[in-house]
């Protein structure tokens, strides 16, 4: 029993290199690192016999809590403002009318009832923004393409899985009234929402108070609130995957401390998740089964790809600014990841008829759309020139660790032009003895500070201060009238 233990350690350990030294070889030839996770699994599948599509399920749930909270961590809301209508839009009306569609042709190509076509749809009506921007690199895809796809795919996942499952409840219970549907759905969504906003300040709150004896614990702590609030959801029946991405997104926009710890933990955790979750899932799969559904899945991916999404996309944002030009970007950058594929093992757990075949078929389509549409969207952004220059974001080029037992933190500060110590010398602002300016980081640089240093705008200054001054450290920064919702303050 140890030897096999230890057999299946190693083969984790292999899998888990082979998957972060993947991304290298994704992001060179422009093809999302998914695919490279599924094939691993298919290969897998030829030797380790895996046909337990219930722990992929949790485990694939599990992981999108992970990376929809990552996701919602890393969206500024002062980006999706513009967008928010649009993003909407595609999350809803889009993903309908990407359902209808794709489930009239599932109807005749894959000879099922209306029903089950239209869960076949719902099931690939969502999209996954991992898989786009993993084969974007280095490209600088106009702001507003990418803040509408991020908050699309961040709430179109609830969309998917309301439909998914109402639709298998119909199949099983076909006299279900459909204005039942319909308050579902506005009880999901109102109240994950809710739950997502209330939780995420609960977490803000308790992040910034509580001192906790090691700083590794505070991003421990913030994936625990992730899942409580997933479960917490789904334990009122909301939609989890929403409260998830909105708990993310109010933590990653609030004045939090351990931000960049936070952060740098559950970048890494999501990948880890995504690469076992793939891993996972390609073990479910059998080649040869796939080989049945090839004709299949390779018409209902062009259907999906060159029809239903354009259509889905166009219409949904009749009313937009977004020229024609931008729109079929948006079009094509609709790749199919990890939400699909979880959704496709609903039907084998509810045993429906077509329960494999749809999972096969669902599975081809995912794979199908990655090659293609990933390997080609950087290509096509170039073509439709809605790529600028490389990103001049500053990097940090620190990594500075507070204790949690010492007394004393660090924190990084963007000043703003609205601050008051904005052109200001460092002696002139009258910081007490106990509060220190270590560092300032200007145009890629790291400038020492000392009395006759100038604080420009667009600077970020590193501070070391008590933990008990931290209240008084922040009142440096803050306008005259208290302006407080765009400063970046922030510990390590």
């Amino acid at each position: 029993m140890t030897q096999l233990a230890d057999n299946i350690i190693l083969l984790l350990a292999a899998l888990l290199l082979v998957g972060v030294f993947s991304t290298k070889f994704s992001t060179k030839f422009g093809m999302p690192a998914l695919v490279l996770f599924l094939a691993a699994g298919m290969v897998l599948s030829q030797f380790i016999f895996f046909n337990n599509a219930s722990l992929t399920q949790m485990a694939g749930i599990f992981a999108l809590v992970v990376i929809l909270f990552e996701g919602g961590m890393q969206t500024s809301i002062k980006d999706i403002k513009p967008i928010i209508r649009p993003a909407l839009s595609l999350s809803t009306v889009g993903v309908l009318l990407t359902t209808a569609i794709v489930g009239v042709f599932a109807k005749l190509i894959l000879e099922v009832s209306w029903a089950e076509s239209f869960l076949f749809g719902a099931i690939v009506g969502s999209t996954d923004a991992a898989a786009v921007f993993s084969v974007l690199g280095g490209k600088n895809i106009d702001k507003r393409l990418t803040s509408t796809l991020e908050a699309e795919s961040g709430s179109n996942d609830p969309m998917a899985v309301f439909l998914t499952v109402s639709l298998i409840e119909w199949i099983q219970h076909p006299d279900m009234a459909i204005w039942g549907l319909v308050l579902s759905f506005i009880w999901e969504m109102a109240v994950g929402l809710v739950i997502g906003i209330v939780l995420g300040k609960v977490a803000v709150y308790l992040i910034n108070r509580i001192n906790l004896d090691s700083t590794g614990l505070y991003p421990v702590l913030a994936i625990g609130f992730a899942v409580l609030t997933y479960g917490l959801s789904a334990l009122v029946h909301s939609s989890g995957l929403l409260a998830v991405y909105v708990m993310g997104l109010t933590l990653g926009n609030s004045e939090l401390m351990y931000h960049r710890t936070i952060m740098n933990f559950s970048h890494g955790f999501a990948w880890m998740m995504q690469i076992f979750m793939f891993i996972l899932l390609g073990l479910l799969v059998f080649p040869q089964e796939l080989a049945e559904v090839a004709w299949q899945g390779i018409l209902l991916s062009v259907i999906l790809m060159v029809v239903a999404r354009p259509i889905g996309v166009f219409i949904s944002l009749l009313f937009s600014r977004f020229s024609i030009r931008e729109k079929t970007l948006i079009s094509w950058a609709g790749l199919r990841g990890a939400v699909p594929i979880v959704l496709a093992t609903y039907p084998l757990l509810a045993n429906l008829p077509h329960g494999r075949l749809f999972f096969n078929v669902v599975f081809f389509v995912v794979l199908t759309s990655a090659v293609i549409q990933g390997t080609s969207i950087s290509p096509l952004a170039s073509r439709l020139k809605l790529v600028g220059q490389e990103d001049s974001a500053q990097p940090s080029l620190m990594e500075l660790v507070a204790l949690g037992k010492t007394d004393s933190e660090f924190n990084h500060i963007g000043i703003e032009p609205y601050m008051p110590i904005a052109g200001q010398k460092i002696s002139d602002i009258g910081l007490p003895d106990d509060i220190l300016f270590t560092a300032i980081i200007r145009n890629k640089s790291i400038v020492t500070p000392h009395g006759s240093t100038v604080i420009d705008p667009g600077d970020t200054v590193y501070v070391l201060s008590p933990k008990s001054k931290r209240d008084e450290m922040r009142a440096f920064f803050r306008s005259q009238k208290g302006k407080t919702a765009e400063e970046n303050i922030s510990l390590i």
